[in-house]
């Protein structure tokens, strides 16, 4: 009953705006509604007063016809320069080689927490460019029935693997941020292209590192603050009743997408740079352990405190 008296209130309400203005054609009362115009309506909800979202829809030709054509440029064009200055400089090598002594580096709940934001994060990158470039550049390669379950598989996953990568991402900070403060002796890392550029004035330098280098903490604050945006946006996304209106998630996607191609574009850097540009790079993250002569080589101010404090452990067996 009370109900229905909330109906009918709304309907004497609605016939009293409509008695005391000037009637309209039917042309220009879609174009109020076109534009955006908000009536009234007796559903709740703060836009619900308003039958199409101008803002939001202009937003969508603008993600579609700018912002994805261009984050999609940005990240072709970063792996192609990373591949261009491999094959014109190759890896890093070991100046004195491998010495087959193996360095207690990361603990195993480090390579724990690593590998589960690692795979979590991928699983997300991979299903977040099918979700934006899919349709482009996948879609008219398949029948209809394939891509309708590529693309319902792939908001799934990437839904149900946000939570995951929160989690361990929050974890990382947390564990890592002492490692990562920035110290004087980072400057001439940058300065010296961290030692990896092998010609020119560059060539031979192996600037010094603690146990982490300027590249890694440049890596992880950026990790840190636009996973921080990319969660955050993640949340209001997949519940939008978080959301006031349909201009903040819209906003929400925006930076949402941005800061996936940040850091898809870092992540690229990443994985180059511990695997194909570092020679024994990958080795710890894969066992705990580095290589001595890799430790002295890259990071010798950790070796040396190591050494020093006599927290220095060897893999046993070696």
């Amino acid at each position: 009953m009370a109900q229905q008296q909330k109906v009918l209130a709304g309907e004497q309400q609605q016939l009293s705006q409509l008695q005391a203005q000037p009637q309209a054609s039917d042309a220009d009362l879609w174009r109020a509604v076109r534009a955006g115009d908000a009536g009234y309506t007796v559903a709740p909800g703060a836009e619900s007063g308003r039958l199409i979202n101008a803002v939001g829809q202009e937003g969508r030709l603008i993600r579609d016809q700018y912002v994805i054509p261009t984050l999609g440029a940005m990240l072709v064009g970063v792996f192609a320069l990373f591949l261009l200055f491999y094959l014109i400089n190759g890896p890093a090598r070991l100046t004195k080689g491998f010495s087959g002594k193996m360095v207690r580096r990361w603990s195993s709940a480090d390579m724990l927490l690593h590998w589960l934001m690692a795979i979590s994060c991928l699983l997300l990158m991979i299903t977040g460019l099918i979700i934006a470039w899919g349709r482009h550049a996948l879609e008219g390669w398949m029948s209809a029935d394939v891509w309708a379950g590529l693309i319902y598989g792939s908001k799934t996953l990437h839904d149900w693997t946000g939570p995951v990568f929160i989690v361990s991402w929050a974890l990382c900070i947390l564990k890592w941020m002492p490692l990562q403060m920035f110290k004087r002796y980072d400057f001439n890392w940058f300065m010296t292209a961290g030692g990896y550029v092998h010609f020119g004035p560059f060539k031979g330098k192996h600037p010094e590192s603690g146990f982490a280098n300027a590249g890694e903490k440049l890596w992880f604050w950026t990790l840190a603050l636009f996973g921080l945006f990319i969660s955050v946006t993640g949340v209001m996304l997949v519940l939008p009743d978080l959301v006031i209106t349909r201009e903040n998630s819209f906003v929400a996607l925006i930076i949402h997408g941005f800061s996936a191609a940040i850091l898809i574009g870092f992540t690229i850097v990443h994985i180059w740079m511990a695997t194909a540009l570092s020679e024994g790079g990958l080795e710890s993250m894969v066992s705990g352990y580095c290589d001595e002569n890799w430790a002295i080589q890259h990071h010798n101010i950790w070796y040396d405190e190591i050494k020093a404090d006599g927290s220095l452990e060897y893999k046993t067996g070696t």
